[in-house]
């Protein structure tokens, strides 16, 4: 949880906010349960967006490098108008015959490897994750579930206790080990594989010591909660044999890499040179419309299914299964994944060339367009570092581009844009980027 979220009774300027949004705020404090947040110290107010852009009542833009649920950005025509004409006609559930639910499945596990071949739809990522474990739990006949130390996976009850990202608040289930990555642990690349491997082992023999059992190694391929630890490319191949030989399942959360992010591949797991066994979807799916999908091998997906079952009203409606067709057939038709890839590479040249010229860029880190741009000189101290990167987030608020922070101590940028970014809005960013580091060192 990023920490530039502000709880809804603590918000630090409101004094400096206009008398619209303060008095929304105060609507809110008196209704709304106190785990909901806002976004930055000056908490921002959105009426409409296009593409790239959000607009404030006062029609003031914002450029979004931050949202990548809109993968297509905000308000695609295309995407809209599949929904709105599919809500014209019926919205209904998949115990009815449809043919294009079969159609967009089909099309769907296309874009997977072919050991990957059958798709369950979930209404969002935190549900995808759920099934998905339940589903190796049932398959493998353990407990026990592998994430990264700073891993999030969702918000239900199962998936929340494997998510450290979300506090010590939160309790983990006792089934539950984390492992290091070789990046924040100071590796080199070259023993990074070995390392994360020896880190996978040791959680395997302390789940079987203690009678548990591996069930599944659960990974965001892009680690982006951890900071986007994204390289060397099939680092954690060799962890993933240590779970199979153990008879544990490999669950390749795709929620935030998926769908073209990464650029080079579809899917981020891709990137690794891995099959897993089960592969979770969800955000960019529908482009804001909330739908999920869990995809997987055969054996596994069809012993849940035909013994434990999983039913839902509203996965794979129509409406849902309508609009994420439209969103696949743009990233195909558009190439977004080509664009990603190559949006990523200016972006990258653009913030290494910054670094160079201003100082307070430590280390950037990207698949595609995913980055992860740690702050701070050399030898900043930990609470330097993430009061840096907050105030650079805070400060391209107020210029007007949207990014946040990510990683154990939030002292890393997250940014991450829909994918249909191009130069000019790369360069507009990189601009911005640069005001605040000077305004910063002033």
């Amino acid at each position: 949880m990023s920490t530039d979220l502000m709880p809804n009774r603590y918000r630090p300027g409101e004094s400096d906010l206009p008398r619209r949004e303060s008095e929304l705020i105060a609507r809110r404090d008196d209704v709304l349960g106190a785990s909901y947040r806002l976004q930055y110290r000056r908490p921002v107010h959105f009426v409409r967006g296009e593409g790239m852009w959000l607009y404030d009542p006062d029609e003031r833009a914002y450029l979004d490098f931050y949202n990548n649920v809109p993968s297509l950005g905000h308000c695609h025509p295309e995407v809209n108008a599949a929904m709105a004409e599919q809500a014209g006609r019926i919205s209904a559930n998949t115990r009815y015959l449809e043919p294009k639910l079969v159609d967009y499945a089909e099309r769907l596990v296309d874009t997977f490897p072919n050991e990957l071949d059958r798709v369950v739809f979930t209404c969002t990522g935190s549900e995808s994750n759920d099934l998905a474990l339940r589903i190796a739990r049932f398959a493998s006949g353990n407990e026990g579930v592998i994430v990264s130390s700073y891993a999030y996976h969702g918000t239900s009850a199962a998936v929340a206790a494997v998510s450290p990202n979300l506090g010590d608040a939160v309790k983990l289930s006792p089934f539950v080990r984390m492992v290091s990555l070789p990046g924040p642990a100071g590796v080199p690349d070259g023993q990074a594989a070995e390392f994360f491997e020896a880190q996978v082992r040791a959680a395997i023999v302390d789940l079987n010591r203690r009678g548990i059992g591996i069930a599944a190694l659960l990974i965001d391929s892009i680690f982006s909660s951890d900071g986007v630890w994204v390289d060397p490319p099939g680092f954690i191949a060799s962890g993933v044999s240590a779970v199979r030989e153990a008879g544990g399942l490999v669950i390749a959360d795709e929620v935030q890499a998926g769908f073209g992010r990464t650029g080079a591949h579809m899917w981020g797991f891709e990137r690794h040179g891995i099959v897993p066994d089960l592969v979770t979807l969800g955000k960019p799916m529908g482009n804001g419309f909330p739908i999920g999908a869990v995809v997987g091998r055969r054996a596994p997906m069809d012993r849940f299914g035909t013994t434990a079952r999983y039913s839902n009203t509203f996965a794979g409606n129509t409406v849902g299964i309508a609009t994420a067709d439209a969103v696949l057939t743009i990233l195909q038709r558009d190439q977004i994944p080509q664009n990603a890839l190559a949006m990523g590479q200016r972006l990258r040249a653009g913030l290494e060339k910054l670094a160079k010229q201003r100082s307070g860029i430590h280390a950037i880190r990207n698949a595609g367009l995913f980055f992860g741009i740690d702050m701070g000189p050399e030898g900043t101290a930990a609470a330097g570092r993430r009061a840096m990167a907050l105030d650079v987030v805070n400060a391209m608020r107020d210029d007007g581009v949207l990014i946040s922070t990510t990683g154990a101590n939030e002292d890393s940028l997250k940014v991450r844009p829909p994918l249909v970014c191009q130069a000019e809005h790369v360069d507009l960013f990189l601009a911005c980027m640069e005001r605040a580091l000077i305004k910063l060192a002033s």
